[in-house]
Parts: structure tokens; C-alpha cells; sequence
């Protein structure tokens, strides 16, 4: 832990703090050292409504997954901005590297406000082509050629 910074919140202490939550409505499941929360989101109230995944493992970074709509489908054939593609597509919306989050901050109050965010920016980005979100694009691994 680093000076200064609360200690990490066990992974039923963000399960407890999501499903107590009244701005995050949604379902999940606690399991040894990690969750998987649920929930709809709608970044306007003209915005379509996503069906989110959070998935959390106590020690690591959340990773958000847009389970429907179809992000790639809403792109029409558009390389999709701020996402990782490592093994299923997920959501860039801080950058580890840089400890923008860390395991003492509350989920619902920071990787779902985020979140909503990202889709009220990739809304704009569908529409008008720039993503006008800010940040770093995160890089695609490249795979190195396999030795025989």
C-alpha cells in the first residue's frame, strides 16, 4: 500500500458496496476473491440502454465488458476507439500504468461513473466520427512470430 492511499477494499466489501448502491442498480455474484456485477446503463436519457459486465479480481483492475448492444455491430466495420481487445473486448477507461485506480477506491463510485462516460463518449463517436473523450488509445499488443 502506498503512503497516503486507503487500504484495498476486499472483493465483498465492492460487492456489498455495488448491491447497496441505488445508482447501480444491477446483480451479481461474489465468489473467493472476486465479482461479476451486472447492470443497465444509459448515459442519457436519450441514449440506448447497455447491458454491462464488471468483472473484478481482488489484487487486479476491473474490466468492463458491453455484453449487448454489439459495440463492433453499432461500429459499422469502424475500428472501436478506447477498448482492449485481450481475449474478448473490454473497455479502456483509466490507465493502470498511471494507478488512476486502485483496489481502495469504490467500484460504483468510480469504474461505473467511468463507464457511463466512455458510452456518452462512444455515442458522440458513433455519430460524429472523433472521440471527443480524451485519454491515451491503449495500444494492441503485437504477437511476435513463433520460433520452430
Amino acid at each position: 500500500m502506498k503512503p497516503g492511499r486507503p487500504p484495498s477494499l476486499t472483493a465483498a466489501q465492492q460487492f456489498l458496496n455495488l448491491r447497496g448502491d441505488p445508482a447501480v442498480p444491477g446483480e451479481g455474484c461474489l465468489r473467493p476473491g472476486g465479482l461479476t456485477w451486472r447492470c443497465d446503463l444509459q448515459p442519457t436519457p436519450l441514449s440506448r440502454v447497455y447491458s454491462v459486465r464488471i468483472e473484478y479480481r481482488q489484487g487486479t483492475t476491473p474490466r468492463v465488458f458491453v455484453d449487448s448492444p454489439n459495440l463492433e455491430e453499432l461500429a459499422q466495420g469502424r475500428h472501436l476507439p478506447h477498448v482492449y481487445r485481450e481475449p474478448e473486448i473490454h473497455l479502456c477507461l483509466f490507465m493502470p500504468a498511471r494507478e488512476e485506480w486502485h483496489g481502495g477506491l469504490l467500484i460504483s463510485r468510480t469504474i461505473v461513473q467511468w463507464t457511463m462516460l466512455w458510452l456518452y463518449f462512444f455515442e458522440e463517436w458513433l455519430a460524429s466520427g472523433e472521440w471527443k473523450g480524451g485519454g491515451e488509445h491503449p495500444t494492441p499488443r503485437i504477437e511476435k512470430p513463433k520460433l520452430r
